[in-house]
């Protein structure tokens, strides 16, 4: 039971990292309608300036700087690539930011090359026992923090004048164009926004108990991705209800690996995509997607 109970609360901080994440997949799909392929590559650019500043400005002022820049990077992608891209499908584009990602990883990982590099956190390896629970602080503040930022996110998207703005655009964006909304705007600030969290998600997935950024760090980005698809592309809250999903998938079945042994080494990196999968053959939008409407 205690065993659980610890897996229980480590999938749940998991996977609202992993929501944090998928929320940016969310935020670009219903500004552009693009599926973007190049979050692992903001996640690592956001990643790597925090562990390479963290000693020179201090922790704080370092995660500022990796979430800036990582929002900068986002905001370069839709601005040099994305809107230059004289496509007129959409798919395409989805092909283009796996170009971009390639690129930008390569660049990352080559200068990361074989280093592990921490972020230079103040939580450290601190545990808190709650009776015989043994929980990582680290955990315990990503849980808050993502909460907190995915409320924040939800408040505004539904009451400010971004949140409006994003949602005509959603919506239809040539109704919205024609009432004033500058497209443009709304694509380069979801980039921007996405790649701001895909950076604050990097943090806590390079902490305790993980050992540090390495240059397979970006591919975290893509364990997020079922979770997205989950809940539902074009839906925010089904972004939240994916990421748990995930998370708590993720965390069981890695803790239950002995007893799941005839399943195989590795099943825990596997049973996402498999609930995915499975999700997707009843629920072809997903869990909280808009469904397509069908002439019968």
């Amino acid at each position: 039971m205690i065993t659980f109970l610890e897996l229980l609360v480590n999938g749940i901080s998991v996977g609202a990292v992993y929501a944090l994440i998928a929320l940016g997949f969310v935020v670009i799909f219903k500004a552009t309608e693009v599926v973007n392929f190049a979050h692992a590559s903001l996640l690592l650019a956001g990643g790597y300036v925090i562990a390479r500043l963290h000693e020179v400005l201090g922790f704080w002022l370092a995660l500022l700087a990796g979430i800036a820049t990582a929002a900068l990077v986002g905001a370069l992608v839709e601005f040099l690539v994305i809107r230059r891209a004289n496509v007129a499908v959409r798919s395409v584009l989805a092909i283009v930011t796996i170009g971009v990602d390639i690129v930008l990883t390569t660049e990352l990982t080559r200068r990361i090359g074989t280093e592990v590099l921490a972020l230079g956190d103040p939580w450290r390896d601190r545990v808190l026992r709650v009776g015989e629970v043994s929980i990582a602080e680290t955990r315990l503040v990503a849980l808050a923090v993502a909460a907190a930022l995915i409320t924040a996110f939800l408040l505004a998207f539904k009451y400010t004048a971004w949140g409006v703005r994003m949602r005509a655009a959603a919506e239809d964006a040539e109704t919205a164009a024609l009432m004033g909304v500058r497209l443009g705007r709304v694509s380069l600030s979801a980039w921007a926004v996405a790649g701001a969290l895909a950076a604050v998600a990097a943090l806590f997935l390079c902490v305790f108990p993980t050992p540090g950024l390495d240059r397979g760090t970006g591919l975290a980005a893509m364990k997020a991705f079922p979770a997205a698809i989950l809940g539902g592309l074009d839906s925010t809250t089904g972004a939240l209800a994916g990421g748990l999903i995930v998370g708590l998938t993720e965390a069981l079945m890695n803790g239950y690996q002995n007893q799941l042994a005839f399943l195989g080494r590795g099943v825990g990196d596997v049973a996402p995509f498999v609930v995915m999968l499975a999700v997707l053959l009843v629920r072809p939008a997903g869990l909280f997607g808009t469904r397509e409407p069908a002439r019968v």
